[in-house]
């Protein structure tokens, strides 16, 4: 069922709530994310979504504090880079991440999901990050672990260790042009929710003739259409803007909904790898 409102959630395996849209803040800095992330605040957003790559956690920390809003009513998200070497060093970088996102006093602080950010650094590396997020979510460091950009090898390898199995999330490159079938029908099986990014391509294909058909059939952007496209399909998109304007468009998703002629026409342009605009993953 298509979700009706910014406020939407869907159930992970551990029976937190994720709200079925997301704020992404990739390349957005300093003051411009901390404005935009209260934007997107006052706009409804209730979800963030950031990592330690993007090097604004500490960022989105100050703009919950400054919305007013009280931190159980915000979902926050982050992603651990790179391991340390050891669990223990792995944790505590995560740990790090948490105090910049939620400097709660004391030991308060969390954040909501965890994700490994990669697949690529090898399986040893990938088996020390995950045993370091099970620590983090067995002390309520993290409400929720997963994984990003894993293919089907990689979570299935998961089970030779993992406590938590199978992770929460998987956060994966999706839109109509890089639909990734297979890693979402198998995360799909497995009750593992996926998030997508770069849902509305970068802007690159705002021009396409199958995408502007459909956008002025309903009377919306491109972009609400691709947006729609992903909440409809049951993922989590996780759409980014800087511009206030474009914030507000993408969030209002919700008084339109694609036919099945609309889903189908967006279905058929599925590139496979060749559709990406950052990377597909190795099943």
């Amino acid at each position: 069922m298509a979700p009706t409102s910014i406020t939407s959630t869907l159930n992970m395996g551990n029976s937190v709530k994720i709200p079925q849209i997301g704020f992404g803040v990739y390349q957005s800095l300093k003051d411009t994310c901390v404005k935009s992330c209260l934007t997107a605040l006052e706009l409804g957003y209730r979800h963030v979504d950031t990592a330690q790559y993007y090097g604004n956690e500490e960022e989105v920390g100050q703009a919950i504090q400054k919305s007013g809003l009280p931190r159980k009513d915000v979902f926050l998200t982050t992603k651990i880079l790179t391991a340390g070497g050891s669990v223990d060093k792995s944790y505590e970088s995560c740990v790090r991440s948490v105090k910049k996102l939620d400097p709660s006093p004391g030991e308060a602080g969390y954040a909501d999901l965890f994700l490994i950010h990669n697949a690529a650094f090898g399986a040893a590396k990938r088996k020390e990050v995950w045993l370091a997020l099970e620590k983090l979510y067995n002390e309520g460091k993290a409400k929720s672990i997963g994984v990003s950009n894993y293919g089907i090898q990689h979570i299935e390898e998961m089970k030779q260790f993992a406590q938590v199995w199978p992770p929460h999330v998987n956060q994966i490159e999706l839109h109509p042009w890089a639909q990734q079938r297979e890693i979402v029908d198998y995360c799909q099986k497995n009750g593992i929710v996926i998030e997508a990014y770069c849902p509305i391509v970068r802007n690159t294909k705002a021009e396409d003739p199958t995408l502007v058909k459909i956008s002025e059939k309903h009377n919306v952007s491109p972009n609400q259409v691709l947006i729609r496209w992903s909440l409809q399909k049951g993922f989590v998109p996780l759409p980014k803007s800087d511009n206030a304007g474009r914030i507000q468009q993408n969030a209002d998703v919700f008084s339109f909904a694609l036919d099945q002629n609309d889903m189908s026409a967006l279905d058929s342009l599925d590139q496979g790898r060749k559709g990406a605009v950052v990377m597909t993953v190795d099943n």
